[in-house]
């Protein structure tokens, strides 16, 4: 059986080794423009995020300040409302948390997606048009060994027109 997949791979191969190559796709990535506006984008957004976490602990804070300075002759009935106030405050602090973590995921995978696209895109590009039987991706560091192949990045920084 062996044999035969091996008869049947060096007949599909015609006689004709297989190419391979590599590229970074990391410094390819750090490469294109719209990476770095990608960057700021999701900045901006996370800056917002914290924005408004902030403005919601200050307001927790002046709230417990409030309800530590009130006079000792306050009813059980107010203090029992200040209190739930605080802790309303503080399940909602939670919530935000746990939900600005989300959203700045999701927008993170909405921003970089159509660039990691667009660069895997162009690898597989290059690739088909100059032959290669596989490219291996350098970044990830799961080749621990190689034969010499064709570094890609040249190829495919003039595919994506990047200097």
């Amino acid at each position: 059986m062996a044999v035969a997949v091996l008869l049947l791979f060096a007949a599909s191969s015609n006689g004709q080794s297989l190419k391979f190559g590599h590229i970074n796709s990391a410094d390819l990535l750090a490469m294109m423009p719209e990476v770095k506006k990608a960057d700021s984008s999701l900045q901006l957004y996370q800056k917002s995020l914290e924005d408004q976490n902030q403005s919601m602990i200050t307001e927790y804070q002046t709230k417990v300040q409030d309800y530590q300075s009130l006079p000792p002759a306050t009813t059980d009935a107010v203090k029992e409302v200040k209190q739930q106030e605080i802790q309303d405050l503080q399940t909602r602090i939670q919530q935000f948390q746990q939900s600005a973590q989300d959203k700045l995921q999701n927008k993170k995978e909405e921003i970089y997606s159509p660039i990691l696209k667009k660069a895997e895109d162009a690898i597989k590009e290059v690739a088909k048009a100059s032959g290669y039987a596989y490219v291996f991706d350098t970044s990830a560091g799961a080749v621990i060994y190689a034969q010499d192949s064709d570094n890609l990045m040249d190829m495919v920084k003039k595919k994506l027109g990047l200097k």
